[in-house]
């Protein structure tokens, strides 16, 4: 059962082949023999089978919906009632939270399964997911190699089989990465299109819930459940949702499909130059016409996206101050000790250097220098999104430089981390939608290639992500060990 497609799951739950019961017992127990992954900081079995049980009374009275009775699993920033949301650091590893965030109760309504809550990159402050308080996730590929991050556990989840889909979120890249380096398909949504109430934030204006599975067909339905106006949060998109799954099958003859020549530089990795283009060609015999075009302030992503989320997080981050909720210092001298101590043993290094970043930047004398400058370079990002986007249909592209890298190779040089998202991060300041594929392997291991389009294109998307997938196979492709 843990190798069938959404798809199919429901299928056999509609057919009555298997019960929702004896599906999640299935991925429970994968789980379980997989613990060595570390994909999961909670695994919530007792809610699991009891949402499993009620499904299946939906399913036997006829009133379900394409995801009942279906086990998924959420990143572990989704606050969740009753259940520990930690957010991947010490200074929430006490905290219960005490509602559902939107997401969750989406999936909730639509009688899918929680298998429990998925590690990460602490407050989705990472590239690889070795910033967590619980420690790395492994990358089912290469177990000595790192997942990607700050979704990590969210990928090797979906890439071990020990759950069907997943719910990740990206602030730089952070569906995108970790998809690309562990063969799956993951979606960064526009941004507005997914509820952000009860999603911990990191950086306010970045951060972007998303669906990550095995392929675009399953990605479609995660998205039908996920998208959608809500009230409970100001930069949601009162937009009309489309039927994701309705357009898949639309054929691409005609698509015009831009190369950004900034991604094809030289930094980028010989054989990932070499598998992306590959994947084009594909297209091409679909029918797509390939243009490169150019966007030189690509090139001002980095700087201007750390000033920013750095930022960002120094205000979001004000709030842990070991006085209402999280962890707090033993023996408090004073309220300054409270504050002092409190977050200086609950806050990672990478946490710390972020929220210093942002402080400083933010400061009187520095904010013009850095942080408006940021914003207004933020604004000709996009508008050079919008320039290449009247001319093209799509926007394609690798997703990393190069496939997954070891545990440990780059912790101790930040820059060198920041660069793994070198090919994201500007998708995200333009608040553009883009779409990660398994596009074929390095030395083994899993690389991607990236589709970015027009606000809302989300369909679109996966539509030309679901055409992929059916003249390739890299998507169904699993680690050994994991069959």
């Amino acid at each position: 059962m843990h190798t069938l497609t959404l798809s199919q799951l429901a299928a056999g739950l509609r057919s009555q082949q298997f019960s929702s019961v004896e599906l999640t017992q299935t991925f429970l127990k994968r789980i379980a023999q997989h613990q060595n992954l570390n994909a999961f900081v909670t695994v919530s079995e007792k809610l699991a089978l009891q949402q499993a049980s009620q499904a299946d009374q939906q399913l036997a009275s006829g009133n379900s919906s394409a995801l009942t009775g279906i086990p998924i699993a959420q990143k572990d920033i989704f606050c969740t009632q009753g259940i520990k949301t930690s957010c991947g650091s010490k200074m929430l590893d006490n905290f219960i939270a005490p509602y559902n965030a939107t997401v969750v109760e989406k999936f909730n309504a639509a009688g899918a399964v929680m298998l429990g809550k998925l590690n990460m990159d602490e407050f989705a402050m990472g590239s690889s997911n070795e910033t967590s308080f619980y420690g790395p996730s492994l990358n089912p590929w290469a177990t000595d190699c790192v997942p990607g991050g700050s979704s990590g556990g969210s990928a090797v989840a979906v890439a071990a089989r020990l759950a069907p889909a997943v719910t990740g979120t990206d602030t730089g890249g952070s569906i995108r990465q970790p998809a690309a380096l562990c063969g799956i398909t993951g979606l960064k949504p526009t941004y507005g299109r997914v509820s952000r109430y009860g999603m911990i934030a990191y950086a306010s204006s970045l951060d972007q819930g998303g669906p990550m599975a095995r392929s675009a067909e399953d990605a479609a339905l995660l998205m039908q459940v996920m998208a959608g106006f809500d009230p409970k949060d100001s930069t949601s998109v009162e937009q009309a949702v489309p039927d994701y799954s309705a357009t898949l099958n639309d054929s691409l003859q005609g698509l015009k499909i831009g190369l950004p020549k900034q991604f094809f530089s030289a930094d980028l990795d010989s054989n990932m130059a070499a598998a992306v283009q590959a994947a084009i060609a594909e297209y091409q015999k679909l029918g797509a016409e390939i243009v490169e075009v150019s966007m030189p302030t690509l090139d001002m992503a980095i700087p201007a996206y750390y000033v920013i989320a750095s930022a960002e997080c120094s205000s979001n981050l004000s709030r842990y101050d070991g006085v209402r909720f999280g962890y707090r210092c033993q023996n408090p001298a004073d309220l300054t000790d409270l504050y002092t101590r409190s977050r200086g043993e609950a806050f990672g290094a990478e946490v710390k250097r972020r929220i210093l970043m942002g402080t400083y930047a933010l400061s009187a004398g520095y904010y013009d220098a850095y942080y408006l400058k940021a914003q207004q370079v933020r604004r000709l990002i996009s508008d050079d999104f919008k320039r290449a986007l009247s001319e093209v249909d799509v926007l394609m592209g690798p997703v990393t430089p190069g496939p997954a890298f070891r545990i440990g190779e780059k912790s101790g040089d930040p820059i060198q981390m920041y660069l793994s998202d070198i090919y994201t991060i500007a998708i995200n300041l333009a608040g553009l939608p883009a779409l990660s594929l398994p596009a074929g392997f390095i030395d083994g291991k899993p690389v991607g290639l990236q589709v970015i389009g027009n606000y809302f294109s989300e369909a679109k998307l996966l539509n030309i992500g679901h055409q992929y997938q059916q003249v390739t196979d890299w998507h169904q492709q699993q680690p050994h060990g994991f069959e």
